[in-house]
């Protein structure tokens, strides 16, 4: 790799291999993001086609949840803050007898512990259903009940997964992992298209039955030199450090959960079809959080676990200086971009079958209220793995506490007078509070990331940005009469993005930003390996 430019460079503490093996690991994540947001789309397009944005989609949608938050609170929490900081300790042995051993043991703890989960929710399924939905009439409760019942044995699937990509992560095998998400979208869209007619909304759930076991599936291949088996040797030193730093991330997931109870709760008695609309926008939000900032906070962990281990902060705060810049650069044109396009993007991806004008209009709104916070939600992924890798999962915890009690004091005080919006608004100040505390706290645990070019690089990022929202803006507008011609709504989306993306990545080169260039010669290195008709 050749030197950067000079004006704008990485940081020196940050060798070329280190980069390069940050850039590619992200880069093979982010093509399995890619697959996995745009089946993700596909998914929300055909439930939106197929059953609109009715209270039987909204009732789907808190049945979903109950596994999300199962695995969120026993595993998925545990992944990035226990999972992989301890298990990269013990993958740095010669002899890796001891991973095997406490993966092992982690693998059979899991299965006992969300098996039980299952059988619980299997037998109180119509009061979990109450407890999210409240607001919804007795149909639509009897419904959810009967969806969470369908869909409870995927918790075990989540659950398997979840310390399977654990330990696939610590090994830098990212490849199948990264695809997980695709095929478990995948698993809901064929289900909805083959099952709707015989069972309707309840399609879905077999849906994600169906997904999760897929997501497991497509994992074991590259287990293939793993020698996993039963045990539960609970005694073991490295599952009880496991278990000891989640203790705050259960702490913390507890409370957050019981913020999401409320949340729900607060939605369903705004209306039936008030979860539904949340949902799309949601759904549009992820897309570029999932692409960009998963994507780099996963690729970095597992350097960053290795070298807080090694007491290196020097080359600590180098990689997560690296991370923060490749997520400004790409995340902030993003959520401009998709603020200014919001109606029209909506109306693309959903606005046919049963989703009508009005389901728009409000998705739209919840969008662009969501977009408020989307940068800070994703600056704050890397900050928070950052303390992870550190094995302090305290402060990530006590932060989510205090930024779940701000979004019930703002969502519980404005829903009243504002409903829906009240909820959105309320999440979008969680994110912002949650990323500005864990900056603060970072610069006074490990000091600041000075000589990185970080600030530099915002201020430039956002010039770039607002020109480019102007452009974008400009030519929507100009062009906003093909919305009524036959693939004109695609038009009225396709170029202005293309006409923004070329002025905004014109500006960052003139400007001399280093991970322009950076991403150019990596995408020329995979065209000179992998693809060698595109070579120059």
């Amino acid at each position: 790799m050749s030197n950067p430019p000079s004006g704008e460079s990485l940081p020196a503490n940050t060798s070329a291999p280190a980069r390069r093996g940050i850039v590619r690991a992200a880069s093979i994540i982010s093509i399995g993001n890619v697959s996995s947001r745009l089946l993700g789309l596909v998914r929300e397009t055909v439930i939106a086609h197929l059953f609109g944005a009715t209270g039987l989609v909204s009732a789907f949608r808190v049945a979903a949840i109950v596994p999300t938050m199962v695995f969120d609170m026993l595993i998925g929490g545990m992944l990035s803050s226990a999972l992989v900081p301890v298990f990269s300790e013990y993958s740095t042995k010669e002899d890796r007898t001891e991973l095997w051993r406490l993966v092992s043991a982690m693998l059979s703890l899991a299965t006992i512990a969300l098996g039980a989960f299952l059988l619980l929710i299997t037998i109180f399924a119509p009061q979990v259903a109450w407890l999210l939905g409240g607001g919804f009439d007795p149909g639509l409760l009897a419904i959810t009940a009967r969806m969470i019942r369908i869909l409870a044995p995927s918790i075990v699937f989540f659950g398997c997964s979840g310390v399977i990509t654990g330990l696939l992560y610590t090994l830098h095998r990212f490849r199948y992992p990264a695809f997980g998400a695709a095929v478990y979208n995948l698993g809901i869209i064929l289900a909805a298209i083959v099952f709707h007619d015989k069972f309707g909304i309840e399609s879905l759930a077999f849906g994600i039955l169906i997904g999760s076991f897929l997501q497991l599936l497509i994992l074991l291949p590259d287990l293939r030199d793993v020698p996993l088996y039963l045990n539960l040797a609970l005694a073991h030193p490295g599952l009880r450090r496991i278990l000891r730093l989640y203790v705050p991330i259960a702490f913390g997931l507890i409370v957050s959960e019981i913020g999401v109870i409320i949340d729900r709760n607060l939605a369903s008695h705004t209306g039936p079809q008030s979860i539904a609309w949340m949902q799309y926008a949601t759904t549009l939000v992820h897309f570029p959080l999932g692409l960009v900032s998963a994507a780099i906070s996963l690729a970095v962990l597992p350097s960053l676990s290795q070298l807080a281990a090694a007491n290196n902060l020097a080359g600590f705060k180098s990689t997560l200086a690296t991370g923060l810049r490749f997520v400004i650069v790409l995340i902030i044109p993003a959520t401009v971009g998709l603020f200014v396009l919001a109606h029209v993007v909506v109306g693309l991806i959903f606005q046919h079958g049963d989703f009508g004008a009005l389901d728009t209009i409000q998705t739209a709104r919840a969008l662009r209220v969501y977009l408020l916070g989307l940068t800070f939600a994703a600056v704050d992924q890397p900050l928070i793995f950052a303390f992870y890798a550190r094995q302090d999962t305290w402060t990530p915890a006590i932060v989510g506490v205090i930024s779940v009690l701000t979004y019930l004091g703002i969502a519980i005080g404005l829903v009243g007078r504002w409903g829906m919006m009240a909820l959105v608004f309320a999440n979008s100040i969680q994110l912002t509070t949650h990323a500005l505390i864990m900056l603060a706290l970072l610069r006074r645990h490990v000091g600041r990331l000075e000589g990185h070019g970080l600030t530099k690089l915002l201020f430039q990022t956002v010039f770039a940005s607002a020109v480019m929202g102007g452009a974008i803006w400009a030519v929507s507008h100009g062009n906003y009469a093909l919305g009524n011609m036959p693939a004109g709504r695609l038009m009225v989306v396709a170029l202005p993005g293309l006409v923004g993306f070329a002025i905004y990545g014109a500006l960052l080169a003139i400007m001399r930003v280093n991970e322009v260039h950076a991403g150019w010669r990596w995408a020329r290195q995979w065209a000179a390996s992998n693809a060698p008709w595109l070579r120059p």
